[in-house]
């Protein structure tokens, strides 16, 4: 019995990687369609969504499956509820990646990021794409010091997310207020899907510890 449960857990770890990699994708498929001014990149990014909210009404029913059939001890259950909350922290960073995607689609043929801001895009692209393979990584493994250092690793985001909102509302804009109002939200869309990395760690710390992080 014990040998199974170890199993559908190991299973279920491993779903939670391969749906965190799904959001990555999404993130990424946003990031080109917005630098690109790419529909099919935004359109690959929006349609993503589907499948990962099938992969995750499945994990939890395969969860609550596992909670009701077997004899789950502390770990188990600590398992399974931290996995709930990774599941909906990996589908807001899906989500996220569509709010990016929608608006590149909402005003294109024109670019929404304009030529000054364009290498701070990059870069912000670039971490939430380091940070969501790290988090693919952190949950294949289960690892709490690679969670550790997840902790850590959107502080990079935000640094950017601070000097983008800085030249925004500089006294040197140049580019109006609907392209501000745009690079504000894009700007927040990108810290807050590092912030769900953040959390991922943090769960799998409490998972495999018993303790949460301060």
């Amino acid at each position: 019995m014990r040998t199974r449960l170890d199993e559908n857990m190991e299973r279920l770890s491993g779903e939670l990687a391969q749906m965190c990699a799904a959001s990555e994708t999404a993130m990424s498929d946003a990031t080109e369609a917005l630098l690109d001014v790419s529909l099919a990149a935004a359109e690959r990014a929006i349609g993503s969504t589907d499948e990962l909210d099938r992969a995750a009404a499945e994990w939890e029913r395969s969860a609550f499956s596992l909670l009701a059939l077997q004899s789950p001890v502390a770990y188990d259950l600590r398992f399974v509820v931290g996995g709930l909350r990774v599941v909906a922290d990996v589908q807001r960073m899906g989500g996220l990646a569509v709010h990016v995607a929608k608006i590149t689609r909402l005003r294109h043929p024109d670019h929404v990021v304009p030529e000054v801001v364009r290498d701070l895009f990059t870069r912000m692209g670039e971490v939430a794409d380091r940070q969501a393979a790290e988090s693919v990584e952190t949950l294949r493994q289960l690892d709490p010091e690679r969670a550790e250092a997840l902790l850590h690793g959107d502080e990079a985001m935000d640094e950017l997310h601070a000097e983008l909102l800085a030249t925004a509302q500089s006294e040197e804009w140049r580019y109006g207020v609907q392209a501000a109002v745009d690079l504000t939200l894009l700007g927040r869309f990108y810290e807050r899907f590092c912030d769900h990395t953040v959390e991922i760690g943090r769960r799998v710390i409490w998972i495999e510890t018993g303790v949460a992080p301060s």
